[in-house]
C-alpha cells in the first residue's frame, strides 16, 4: 500500500515554474521558470534560501552534474549559463543555440554536458565548457533526453513523435522508436536499465524493453500531456506528472497504478499543470512544481 502526505507548500514564484533540480548538497534544490531568477530551497527547513542568479528569459532546463560544482541553466533565448557554486557566480555563458534549450543532461564517465534545443540539434560540451561536438537529431524540437544507467545509450524524445536511441560512445543513431501519436515530452530509463519509459502529449505512457527496444506496453496514463517520469531512488515504484494536474504512482515491476495525487482525490495538490517532479536524495521526498507557481513537497512511502 502506498501512502502520501503533503509535507510542505513553498510559495514565492510569481509565474509558472517549469523545472526543478537537486543540488550536489543533498538537502538543497533549485527551481526556475517564467520568473526573473533561479531559486534555491532547503529541505532541512522546507523554506526559501535565496535567488541564486538572475536570468533574462524563461528557464526550461536546470542540471547539476555530479562531476562539477555547477548548475547549468538553459533558457528560452537559447543561452545556457553555468553558475559555479564555489565562486558563487556565473563563470561561463554558452551561446551556441539560437532557439530554446529544453533539456540538459550529463555523462559522468565522459565528463560531458549535453544540451538539446528547439533547433533539433544536441550540443556536447567538455568539463571546461568548450563545444566539442554537435549533431542533428531531428528537424524539430528535441524536447527531452535520458541516459541509460550504464552510460552506453542516450534516448532523445522529439516533437516529431519519435524516440531516437543513440550510442554514447560516438553519438551515432542506433534505432528509432515509433509509438506515440503526438510529441514525446518525457523519458526515463529504469534503474536496472532493462526498460525505457516514455510519455507524450498523447497522454500515453509507453514501456520499451531495452534488450532489443521492442514495444512492451502502452498505458493511457493521464488525461493530458505526460510531462515527467521519475523512478523512486530506492523503492520499486515511479511517479508521473501531467498537465491534467495529477501525479500518479506506479509499480516499477508490474506497471500498475497504485495512487493518484490530485485535488479530486482529496489532496491539497496543484491547481494547474504539473510540469516537473524530482525525488530528493536527502530524504527521498517527492518535489513537484507547476503552472500554479507552487513548489510542493510530498512524503510517498510503502506501508505494510
Amino acid at each position: 500500500m502506498i501512502s502520501v502526505e503533503r509535507i510542505a507548500e513553498l510559495p514565492g514564484h510569481q509565474n509558472p515554474i517549469y523545472t526543478v533540480e537537486n543540488s550536489q548538497k543533498q538537502h538543497i534544490f533549485f527551481t526556475a521558470g517564467n520568473d526573473k531568477g533561479v531559486v534555491e530551497w532547503s529541505l532541512k527547513s522546507n523554506d526559501f534560501v535565496k535567488v541564486l542568479m538572475p536570468v533574462k528569459s524563461s528557464v526550461y532546463a536546470l542540471h547539476s552534474p555530479s562531476f562539477l560544482p555547477v548548475i547549468a541553466v538553459g533558457e528560452r533565448s537559447g543561452q545556457t549559463s553555468i553558475f559555479n557554486f564555489e565562486e558563487q557566480k556565473v563563470t561561463h555563458v554558452l551561446q551556441h543555440h539560437r532557439l530554446p534549450v529544453f533539456d540538459i543532461c550529463s555523462i559522468p564517465s565522459k565528463k560531458e554536458l549535453l544540451l538539446s534545443s528547439e533547433d533539433g540539434t544536441v550540443s556536447v560540451w567538455n568539463e571546461t565548457f568548450e563545444l566539442v561536438y554537435q549533431f542533428r537529431v531531428s528537424v524539430e524540437t528535441v524536447r527531452v533526453m535520458a541516459i541509460s544507467p550504464d552510460e552506453k545509450l542516450i534516448a532523445f524524445g522529439c516533437k516529431d513523435n519519435l524516440i531516437r536511441i543513440y550510442n554514447l560512445e560516438d553519438y551515432t543513431v542506433n534505432i528509432e522508436l515509433a509509438a506515440h501519436t503526438r510529441p514525446v515530452t518525457s523519458l526515463q530509463f529504469s534503474p536496472d536499465g532493462t526498460k525505457l519509459l516514455s510519455g507524450g502529449r498523447d497522454a500515453v505512457l509507453n514501456i520499451w524493453n531495452t534488450r532489443d527496444f521492442t514495444h512492451q506496453q502502452s498505458i493511457a496514463a493521464h488525461m493530458f500531456t505526460v510531462y515527467d517520469i521519475k523512478f523512486h531512488p530506492s523503492k520499486p515504484f515511479f511517479a508521473t506528472a501531467s498537465r491534467d494536474k495529477s501525479i500518479k504512482i506506479w509499480g516499477a515491476d508490474d506497471f500498475k497504478l497504485y495512487k493518484i495525487i490530485s485535488r479530486e482525490r482529496g489532496y491539497k495538490s496543484h491547481t494547474l499543470s504539473i510540469n516537473k517532479i524530482t525525488w530528493s536524495r536527502y530524504n527521498e521526498r517527492l518535489i513537484s512544481i507547476g503552472d500554479d507557481k507552487l513548489v510542493l513537497v510530498w512524503d510517498v512511502r510503502i506501508e505494510d
